[in-house]
């Protein structure tokens, strides 16, 4: 219905910057909220932030103030930024948005790997 394609991880040193894309494509009147969440080994999945249509956004208190969401609704592309990178903030960054017709239903990219490493 709607794929999520995420592309930016790779290795970047502590302190620095990297940014991260994600490409919808489908059936984009199904969603609204896109969002970014993180996994990292050993740990659960938990929520980045998120950024609705009209360019709302909000972050979970561990990244607020150094990434941050934005979007590109021509280009149905979410963008985030993450700069002062910690080691902490190594995970595998997923893509997701909620189907707002079929409630319950999520649709995930495949994820990107940020490694946060001097």
């Amino acid at each position: 219905q709607v794929q999520l394609v995420e592309s930016g991880g790779g290795l970047v040193q502590p302190g620095g910057s990297l940014r991260l894309s994600c490409a919808a494509s489908g059936r984009l009147f199904r969603i609204n909220v896109m969002g970014w969440y993180r996994q990292a080994p050993g740990q659960q999945r938990e929520l980045v932030g998120t950024v609705t249509r009209g360019g709302i956004s909000n972050y979970a208190d561990s990244v607020e103030g150094r990434f941050t969401i934005s979007r590109d609704n021509a280009k149905n592309t979410v963008y985030l930024q993450m700069n002062s990178l910690k080691p902490e903030d190594t995970a595998v960054y997923y893509c997701n948005a909620p189907d707002i017709l079929a409630n319950g239903m999520n649709y995930w990219g495949k994820g990107t790997l940020v490694t946060v490493s001097s």
